[in-house]
């Protein structure tokens, strides 16, 4: 069959997936144009990520049929999918941490002639699309941020004719968002298809053409994104009216500090990391304090001097209601009621292959007394897990199942949850709704403002600045590993945040 304009790239018909307890594809329809980008919705577990990984080959459907390019194809791998032109940003990275970046893109190309001048292209590249790049990095000591723009760079190399974007904002700046977009809709015009996942439903709107919904693995709607607001797009999603969380009142405020940094310095433990420099906050409990700022600018050590990863150089660095906690690792940490949350969910705030039940007990054992005698109380221990899932709307089989089995935005939910429901005194998240729906990042906002309406005192590092608006009463940006002074978010603008975030105000505030 002769390649036609007036033929769709893919289309995609009955295609069926079950797995043990779910049927995450129940026929499915899908029909991408060329040159079109096509957002593909649902929540967190609907069957996006099965379908768009039988595209890519890493799923073999049930049944179904898939024409690519007017030919009925059987994707056997994802190296089969690349030769055909197919090209994926996957929302968890692929990546080799003791490999540099070129390395990693490296081990995507077939033969030595693809690799032939590898560091200039993938500089020039990253560079025009406005996702710098420095290929003798090691992967290790990149921030998510810089981690998820190899993704697509290494994507952008293999020139495809279909590029699936499974969240790949979910950890960039506004500025570079909109880069990304620059280069998306170029792309489209230049033949490159674009299927796009995004829970960031402003994003679907501004950039996408045409969307497909999904629900419980069935297509449930074919709409213009532009033709609907996000709230109708969220609605059709989830399959319920949804609501705004109502932000707390300042009523719960304490009249003493339950998180204080002073003069936190601390040096990165990572070779390309951000030193924390001269750090002072007061953070009172009833107040939930934003933290934005560009990927790479000390978030990942900020996170890891609060939750004892990084000791701090003296206790007094850092206090948690009062107690010098400065020298303390995370458990010890935990037993004086400081409760955290890492930017990766993956390997860090979860073990994958774990159960849900076992992931509980890493961080809930002191404070939820899951041991007794010496001795994991098991009961306990699921009624934890339990009592998580149940709370938090996590859509699973049960505490037995693994981490691994559940999509981003439900082990988000049960992470937070697991933190939450130990009543901590001071909690730290990163990211905190990093690649999660709208309905699932109204629960988690819900849950955070409960807990500060409680008492709390929470500090949210993110680079979702819609987030920080919404939930913070007061907003610091971190550059170069300082914090600037803390404002009110009524006081703040995004471009007033925005100057902070390049960090010129930030120094020139340090300096004097």
């Amino acid at each position: 069959m002769t390649d036609s304009a007036a033929d769709p790239l893919l289309i995609m018909t009955g295609m069926t997936k079950q797995y043990p307890g779910c049927l995450a594809n129940d026929h499915v329809n899908l029909t991408i144009e060329r040159n079109q980008i096509h957002a593909l919705l649902g929540e967190n577990g609907a069957g996006k990520s099965t379908l768009v990984k039988t595209i890519y080959g890493v799923v073999k459907p049930d049944s179904g049929e898939m024409i690519w390019d007017g030919r009925k194809v059987a994707v056997q791998n994802p190296g089969h999918a690349q030769r055909l032109g197919i090209g994926m940003v996957f929302q968890h990275f692929s990546l080799f941490e003791a490999l540099t970046v070129a390395e990693n893109i490296a081990l995507g190309l077939g033969s030595a002639k693809e690799r032939a001048g590898l560091k200039e292209r993938i500089a020039k590249v990253s560079n025009e699309y406005g996702l710098p790049l420095d290929p003798d990095r090691v992967v290790h000591d990149l921030s998510v941020g810089e981690r998820q723009r190899i993704e697509i760079v290494r994507c952008l190399l293999q020139n495809p004719k279909l590029l699936i974007m499974d969240e790949p904002t979910s950890v960039l700046t506004p500025s570079e968002v909109q880069a990304l977009f620059v280069t998306l809709r170029r792309l489209a015009a230049e033949g490159c298809s674009i299927l796009y996942i995004s829970h960031k439903l402003e994003e679907v709107r501004a950039l996408c053409s045409h969307a497909t919904i999904m629900r419980l693995g069935r297509n449930v709607g074919e709409v213009v994104p532009a033709e609907k607001s996000v709230k109708e797009l969220a609605e059709i999603m989830i399959n319920m009216d949804l609501h705004a969380p109502i932000r707390h009142t300042a009523s719960a405020r304490s009249e003493t500090p339950r998180l204080v940094l002073d003069r936190l310095t601390v040096r990165s433990p990572y070779h390309f990391g951000t030193d924390l420099k001269d750090i002072a906050l007061a953070l009172m409990g009833g107040e939930i304090l934003g933290i934005a700022g560009i990927a790479g600018n000390g978030q990942s050590e900020l996170m890891d001097a609060l939750s004892g990863e990084i000791l701090a150089g003296r206790p007094e660095n850092i206090l948690i209601d009062g107690v010098p906690a400065g020298h303390m690792g995370p458990s010890e940490r935990r037993r004086i009621r400081g409760c955290f949350v890492p930017e990766e969910r993956n390997g860090h705030g979860a073990v994958t292959t774990m159960t849900l039940a076992e992931n509980a007990f890493l961080s809930g054992h002191a404070r939820e007394a899951l041991v007794r005698f010496g001795i994991i109380d098991g009961k306990k221990t699921h009624a934890f897990a339990d009592d998580i899932i149940k709370r938090f709307d996590v859509r699973t089989t049960g505490p037995k199942a693994e981490a691994r089995s559940l999509s981003g935005g439900n082990l988000q939910k049960f992470l937070v949850g697991r933190e939450v429901l130990q009543n901590p005194s001071v909690l730290v998240i990163n990211q905190p709704t990093w690649g999660v729906d709208a309905g699932a990042a109204v629960a988690i906002h819900e849950s955070i403002m409960a807990l500060a309406q409680a008492g709390a005192a929470v500090m949210i590092i993110s680079q979702d600045l819609d987030e920080i608006f919404v939930l913070a009463d007061r907003i610091a940006v971190i550059a170069g590993g300082r914090i600037s002074d803390p404002v009110p978010t009524a006081d703040a603008t995004v471009e007033s945040i925005g100057r902070l975030m390049g960090g010129t105000a930030v120094r020139e505030a340090a300096d004097a």
